[in-house]
């Protein structure tokens, strides 16, 4: 081998060298961040002389198991941030705050009051006991209308991010596309699409289509293309107004409903999909359990015509906005009908100056022909009589997912239940869904994470190899100085 042959393959390997020390210290400098996978200087032989590519380590099929696991998980949290909120309007069932609880004091009230019927302290405290059961009903509805107008808030930021998200996508897709047209080192810019993409499932479920010349489509989980070659428009139907009871409006993507019934490829995990559950269907469902409850209680107190007049069934002691006639029995009960119901005025004279406690016992409230005492204080069999009913079984919709019979405690106490039981299986999913995510990135960061132990050993190996070239360019120095000194 010549001297120059020599010469040029030590400068050569030097050079390569140098150029795999700098993606070493490179590894190193990303190592702690999260969004960083590892660089690899591959030696390639071109015209006698090598050089380095920069390869970067990725598994495709664990990035997409990691962003299906979490869209997975963050459909879950959200949904179990939800439930707590609305487990809050609850209370426990076993304290005095909750409705179930509320109706298990007015039940005690009224027999105790049945039980003494001339005693108008007990009067008082069964007028206390309505009034208590009647507000929480009341405060429950308002508080789920304002989850309901909060989660609103948290879908439109949801959807601004996702069209944020999309617009530094193009940007990112772009420079990958057109550095590997160029032959320049995309490594980090891939690296800044995935890390992209990753931020985009938590939001929303999305399926990656690669495709030629390093460039990426994106779908939703329900296939509905989210990105292109150019971004898709996500947009929220704001204009629809949020009624109790009534869903609000959808996500479109490119006018394409992806939430709501009429969605035909509706969304099946991210943070979005979690939102709007808890929006169109948990707390709508909760709310008509409760405007159940709430018309259950003022058909179990109305008053009948007692003298045969023909007059229809009235509101008693439980009254509403509107009252105070009965809702039709074949009528479906009003959307946030909870919101008003209240006790009637007309038993409690702190509220009214025509108000009296002795119409709870002896009935009255809409006039005489609904009279049901004898003219006796002593008189409790109205009392005993709405203490049977209101203990009694009575029918519900069975559409509310609680049962088709039973009595007002057991309606309320499943209500609670039933709200509970969402919470503790969202719970239990997320645990559930964040043990497979840790999984998922754990065999994602052994695959492309840096590990410094071996960075450490690769940089040891590229040094010898250095040290190794540059005493090998000194000792064709020598020679060719020795060279040229026999010459002269």
């Amino acid at each position: 081998m010549s001297l120059s042959v020599a010469y040029n393959t030590a400068r050569s390997s030097l050079q390569a060298s140098q150029s795999q020390m700098a993606i070493v210290s490179r590894n190193t400098a990303g190592a702690s961040d999260p969004g960083y996978s590892r660089k690899i200087g591959v030696l390639v032989t071109s015209g006698g002389a090598a050089r380095v590519t920069v390869l970067r380590a990725s598994d495709r099929a664990l990035l997409n198991k990691m962003l299906e696991t979490t869209s997975d998980a963050a459909m879950q949290k959200s949904l179990l941030e939800g439930l707590q909120r609305l487990g809050q309007t609850i209370g426990d069932p076993e304290l005095d705050e909750s409705p179930a609880a509320r109706v298990g004091a007015l039940t005690n009230a009224l027999q105790q009051y049945a039980n003494s019927p001339d005693d108008n302290v007990l009067a008082r405290g069964f007028v206390k006991a309505a009034a208590d059961l009647a507000t929480s009903l009341n405060q429950a509805t308002v508080s789920i209308s304002a989850i309901r107008q909060e989660t609103q808030s948290q879908i439109a930021d949801s959807v601004a991010r996702i069209n944020d998200i999309l617009t530094k996508f193009k940007a990112a897709n772009d420079e990958v596309m057109s550095g590997s047209a160029l032959g320049r080192d995309v490594s980090d810019a891939l690296d800044a699409r995935d890390y992209l993409i990753a931020q985009l499932s938590e939001e929303i479920g999305v399926t990656v289509v690669p495709r030629a010349d390093n460039d990426i489509a994106l779908y939703t989980d329900s296939g509905v293309p989210l990105f292109d070659r150019l971004p898709r428009t996500v947009t929220y139907e704001t204009g629809i107004g949020l009624e109790p009871g009534k869903p609000g409006g959808a996500i479109l993507i490119d006018d394409i409903p992806v939430t709501g019934g009429s969605s035909p490829m509706p969304l099946s995990s991210g943070s979005l999909v979690g939102l709007v559950k808890l929006r169109d269907e948990i707390a709508v469902d909760y709310q008509r359990q409760l405007d159940e409850l709430a018309r259950g209680l003022i058909e179990a107190f109305k008053e009948t015509d007692q003298v045969g007049s023909g007059k229809p069934d009235m509101a008693g002691v439980f009254t509403y906005i509107g009252g105070p006639d009965l809702l039709a029995a074949a009528a479906p009960t009003p959307e946030g009908f909870a919101a008003r119901i209240r006790v009637n005025v007309a038993i409690d004279p702190t509220k009214s100056p025509d108000g009296a406690y002795e119409k709870i016992r002896d009935g009255g409230i809409n006039g005489p022909e609904y009279g049901y005492g004898d003219g006796t204080a002593s008189f409790s069999g109205r009392l005993y009589q709405l203490a049977g009913v209101l203990q009694g079984d009575r029918s519900f919709d069975p559409s509310l997912g609680l049962g088709g019979t039973m009595t007002l405690q057991d309606f309320a106490s499943s209500s609670a239940g039933w709200i509970e039981a969402k919470r503790q299986d969202a719970s239990q999913q997320v645990a559930y869904q964040e043990t497979l995510l840790a999984q998922a990135s754990d065999a994602l960061s052994n695959a492309t994470d840096v590990n410094m132990d071996d960075e450490t050993a690769l940089m040891l190996q590229l040094e010898k190899s250095y040290a190794a070239s540059a005493k090998l360019i000194s000792v064709i120095n020598q020679m060719l100085q020795t060279l040229l000194s026999a010459v002269s």
